[in-house]
């Protein structure tokens, strides 16, 4: 595999000094480094120390000569992980906020890599509200925040806010990257969205699944490694980069198009809010009130395939099949009975009443295993997926 790039963030903090021996420790690991700094973080390490380490050019202001006419971007794309050690308190803020107003923040707000921020700062300042909310909003966005310490401080003061040991932070580095493969190799199947089933050419039946769980889930999938086949129904999202999107209508469509990849699979989710129903008969013209009453008033349904079932059922031993439960009540009782009858390896059950989970950005869920319930918290929707593939990686290493 080819080296990878850890991109190392020095803000102006008197643990400053303890991002040399992180840069050392990184590099015999090895990882290629690279060092952003802020210009207060100068302040305590000079540029030219970190440029000696590493062999590369330590970048600090937008307007360096780099050779490079967009640093931040070069930074941000160059890397296979960002982390910001010592991160103070100031940026932390800008970073929860967006904000990007210096090389740093910039690069921040750019990346797309897995970023670790690691905060440093007097005690009173790490258990400050705002400073804790920051924290979380980090964490919520996918960010590893790693805790700080509590011991003697350098302004004379004893508590959390000690910037840990550089072995520490580079067991993090470690622990995302290793997350970053650890479904290299497997081939994972997802389906996601509503169906429609058309009634006439302008109406059908339907759900106000918005798909961003399974596009969440085919997110964090390919970032770790594995080979992608998103099947989803009628959403307003965009294709995702390295991921082969299969759009479909229906319930039948969904179901033909997943056939092929699901035999192929290591891993299928089926997190699609498929229609149970669907209209015996599509009328081949708008049907119109007053003239075609009738039809309207009663329209005869039948069943649609049960993709989750049919895909549960004819599963192999090295196969993981997970599905969705969306339910208003009873959610863990409905999930359980669901996984047996499905024949699923798991159940992700949430409560979907009162407006929960459709349409938000957020989710909360339990998963429901053959081994009992695993509760996975409330989460942003790419976060729950990370957890859900991490419940994946488990059984296989099992």
């Amino acid at each position: 595999m080819a080296q990878k790039t850890v991109l190392v963030g020095v803000t102006g903090c008197i643990a400053a000094y303890k991002a040399c021996e992180l840069v050392r420790c990184l590099q015999k690991r090895g990882y290629a480094v690279k060092v952003v700094m802020t210009e207060h973080a100068t302040e305590f390490v000079g540029p030219l120390t970190f440029s000696a380490l590493t062999g590369e050019l330590t970048q600090v202001r937008h307007f360096d000569e780099t050779g490079t006419p967009i640093s931040h971007i070069d930074l941000a794309q160059g890397c296979d992980a960002f982390i910001i050690a010592p991160c103070t308190g100031n940026v932390m803020a800008k970073i929860a906020c967006g904000i990007a107003d210096d090389l740093l923040t910039s690069t921040a707000l750019a990346c797309t890599a897995p970023m670790l921020v690691a905060p440093a700062m007097n005690v009173h300042m790490y258990e400050a509200a705002a400073t804790q909310q920051n924290m979380k909003t980090l964490v919520d966005r996918g960010v590893t925040v790693i805790a700080a310490e509590a011991g003697y401080l350098a302004c004379g003061e004893v508590g959390a806010g000690r910037l840990p040991d550089p072995s520490v932070l580079a067991d993090a580095v470690d622990a995302v990257l290793a997350k970053s493969c650890d479904l290299a190799g497997k081939r994972v199947v997802i389906t996601a969205g509503p169906t429609q089933e058309a009634i006439d050419p302008v109406r059908y039946i339907s759900n106000p699944s918005s798909g961003k769980q399974g596009f969440a889930l085919a997110e964090a999938a390919r970032d770790r490694g594995a080979h992608v086949t998103l099947i989803t129904g009628p959403v307003s999202l965009p294709d995702l980069d390295g991921v082969t999107t299969i759009r479909v209508v229906s319930a039948c469509e969904m179901m033909d198009a997943i056939k092929a990849p699901f035999e192929e699979s290591d891993i299928a989710i089926f997190s699609a809010a498929v229609s149970d129903m669907r209209p015996a008969v599509c009328a081949a013209q708008k049907l119109k009130k007053g003239v075609d009453d009738a039809a309207l008033q009663t329209i005869e349904l039948v069943e649609n395939p049960d993709i989750l079932s049919t895909c549960g059922h004819a599963k192999n031993d090295g196969q993981i099949v997970i599905g969705f439960a969306a339910e208003t009540n009873n959610v863990l009782e409905n999930a359980q009975k669901k996984l047996v009858a499905k024949c699923a390896n798991a159940i992700v059950a949430n409560d979907v009443s009162e407006g929960k989970g459709f349409g938000s950005n957020n989710n909360a869920a339990s998963l429901v295993t053959q081994d009992g319930v695993i509760p996975l918290g409330e989460s942003t929707k790419l976060q729950l997926a990370h957890k859900i593939f991490d419940y994946a990686v488990g059984v296989f290493s099992n």
